[in-house]
């Protein structure tokens, strides 16, 4: 492997990881507490509430992610919706993966015991003040686990975007290989995804640690 060339490609595989952080970070930020929201709708007395959103997570999670970047990107403009690349994946991976935190938080909410709720009522609490206060910090500690699997899988889900030409890492690395004939990009992409999943992975253990003393 030779560092001129390692230097040479360098700034491409850069730009692409730059991507690819992007959409990851702008996904969680949209698909955590829409995930949240989802969940307490899931959960809610409502039934024609739970119905809808039942619906929306029934469809996000039982069809390809890859699927849903093409119907956004490619099918949405039939109707007159047009998201140019890099917004048309964030959205198709938000609502995505709003679904699936969805269902995790909502098996969350179950847990936590309904006398709970009503000691917070004898306390004065409103239902928002309850769930910021006292539900969901345990709620957070219970799905730490599935979330960090979530995470870790949104990180290599981010190579899809390839189908509607957005230029991430994995895409800047298979540009590369194909000019220049070599595997080398494509060892240097699997380090920095590595690399990412290893710093998801700390995160995830300190945030966990951070929660740890909910008992």
């Amino acid at each position: 492997m030779s560092l001129h060339y390692v230097s040479q490609i360098l700034p491409s595989l850069f730009s692409g990881c730059g991507v690819t952080l992007s959409l990851f970070f702008w996904t969680l930020i949209g698909s955590l507490p829409l995930g949240i929201l989802v969940s307490l709708g899931l959960t809610s007395k409502f039934s024609p509430l739970r119905w809808i959103l039942g619906i929306y997570v029934w469809l996000m999670r039982g069809t390809p992610l890859l699927l849903q970047l093409i119907f956004v990107f490619y099918g949405l403009p039939i109707v007159g919706i047009v998201f140019q690349r890099y917004n048309a994946a964030v959205f198709a991976f938000i609502l995505n993966y709003a679904a699936y935190f969805a269902e995790i938080f909502r098996g969350g909410f179950q847990s936590i015991d309904t006398g709970q709720y009503e000691a917070a009522r004898m306390l004065g609490l409103s239902y928002p003040q309850t769930l910021r206060k006292i539900v969901i910090p345990q709620v957070v500690k219970i799905v730490i686990p599935s979330i960090g699997n979530e995470v870790i899988n949104l990180v290599k889900d981010s190579s899809l975007v390839y189908v509607i030409g957005l230029g991430d890492l994995l895409r800047a690395g298979n540009v590369a290989t194909s000019r220049d004939v070599t595997l080398v990009p494509l060892v240097l992409v699997a380090l920095m995804y590595l690399i990412m999943i290893a710093i998801c992975t700390w995160g995830l253990q300190k945030v966990e640690k951070r929660y740890s003393y909910f008992k």
